[in-house]
């Protein structure tokens, strides 16, 4: 007889073993969702800086990184270019479209990406993709439909969580910490 905790949890594991593009959505999951206005009417955005060396590192080991969001912000363009993630797309409410250039442009097929979301625009993706992620922060019909729900929120380190999830899973996240090790 198997055990349905166990089974789950090493679904994840596998599921998280198979990726080699990581998709992340912006508002709700690289930041808490909130949308700070100045007076000039700029949108302010707050990034996790654990969540940046999570991305980093995680590249390091060969899995790609890349951003659909349906909002449009100079601030992502500025946050991916420090992150050096190449494939950025804004202003994308239909993310399949997105989704399926990514695909032609990295020869991967949906099975080899996970994709990290918050609500229900994000559930296309998520029904596509071999590792489909949730934030607790994120819509409770997003997090029924998914294969992980991270204990972090979004914009408070739930990034971090799953590259190292995916890093442990692909046994690469020893070799990725060693150097602050030594």
């Amino acid at each position: 007889m198997t055990d349905p905790v166990t089974d789950t949890m090493l679904d994840h594991v596998r599921r998280a073993a198979a990726v080699r593009l990581l998709i992340l959505d912006v508002d709700g999951v690289l930041t808490d969702g909130s949308l700070t206005y100045g007076a000039d009417g700029e949108v302010t955005k707050t990034f996790n800086v654990l969540d940046g060396l999570g991305i980093e590192l995680l590249q390091k080991t060969g899995v790609a990184v890349a951003i659909i969001s349906a909002r449009k912000s100079p601030v992502v363009v500025r946050r991916a270019a420090d992150l050096k993630i190449a494939h950025v797309y804004q202003g994308t409410h239909d993310k399949r479209i997105a989704f399926a250039e990514v695909l032609a442009l990295t020869g991967l097929s949906a099975a080899q990406c996970g994709y990290i979301g918050d609500d229900v625009i994000d559930l296309p993706l998520l029904r596509q993709v071999g590792f489909a992620v949730a934030v607790p922060s994120g819509h409770p019909e997003v997090q029924h439909r998914v294969h992980y729900v991270t204990r972090a929120n979004g914009g408070r380190g739930a990034v971090r969580e799953v590259c190292d999830l995916i890093m442990r899973a692909q046994h690469t996240i020893d070799a990725a910490l060693a150097p602050y090790f030594a």
